[in-house]
């Protein structure tokens, strides 16, 4: 528990320490990217020195049993689709924004209002959602994504809302259902396992946290289908 709570002491310290630069990165989109992203790297750095908590990323296997797979038509000559994760810490945002270029996240318009983050987060091109509002909020949404999409982002939504704890099951929100059809941009899907070691609350454990990236799915599957790929290997 003491490696938690020094941890979580050097975290609050290390993002105070952020927050200058952040808010001088303010006068360019481009710059306060570049430095939001580079904040959540050294989120992992700390949590590997002080908790011991590292990671491995998985990719699909690009052959099954020696022979190519087949095309399948879902895959987009441009390579854009939405990155659907699981949610369980700081860990897989931090890893998903690094191993994928210019990726831009839907995140509760909330912490959009935190001070100098949330400021940074929106010029970095973070989108806050609305989620009283519903549809209408989604159609906007839409069209928000639509226009980062073709200056080459990629999305990166959380479908189940909230972190998740090991072994929990959320039902996904059917935004994401929305978003895919409405833009006809396959699904990558994400698990995780790393709230066994980062975990929502409580004490965090050293070892090697997993991020898997699952084979793409169609615009239009099925919630259960996109649900089922995220939790494949996810704890």
């Amino acid at each position: 528990m003491i490696r938690t709570i020094i941890f979580k002491i050097a975290l609050a310290i290390y993002f105070t320490l952020w927050s200058p630069f952040l808010l001088l990165g303010l006068v360019s989109g481009k710059l306060s990217r570049k430095l939001v992203f580079a904040d959540a790297a050294g989120v992992l750095i700390l949590a590997r020195l002080i908790t011991g908590i590292k990671y491995t990323v998985h990719y699909p296997a690009p052959e099954e049993n020696g022979i190519p797979a087949m095309p399948d038509g879902n895959k987009r000559n441009d390579g854009k689709a939405i990155i659907a994760a699981k949610h369980m810490s700081i860990l897989e945002i931090a890893v998903i924004s690094k191993v994928v270029p210019s990726t831009f996240f839907i995140l509760k318009r909330e912490l959009l209002w935190i001070p100098i983050y949330g400021w940074a987060f929106w010029r970095a091109g973070m989108l806050g959602v609305n989620r009283a509002r519903g549809k209408t909020n989604m159609k906007q949404l839409a069209t928000a994504v639509e226009k980062r999409v073709l200056n080459g982002n990629t999305l990166v939504i959380f479908p189940e809302g909230t972190r998740a704890k090991p072994g929990e099951h959320i039902p996904l929100k059917r935004g994401l259902l929305l978003l895919a059809h409405t833009l006809k941009l396959p699904i990558l899907p994400v698990g995780t396992d790393a709230g066994l070691y980062w975990p929502k609350r409580g004490r965090m454990h050293p070892g090697m946290a997993n991020v898997w990236f699952e084979p793409l799915l169609p615009c239009n599957a099925s919630l259960d289908e996109i649900s089922d790929a995220i939790n494949r290997h996810s704890a």
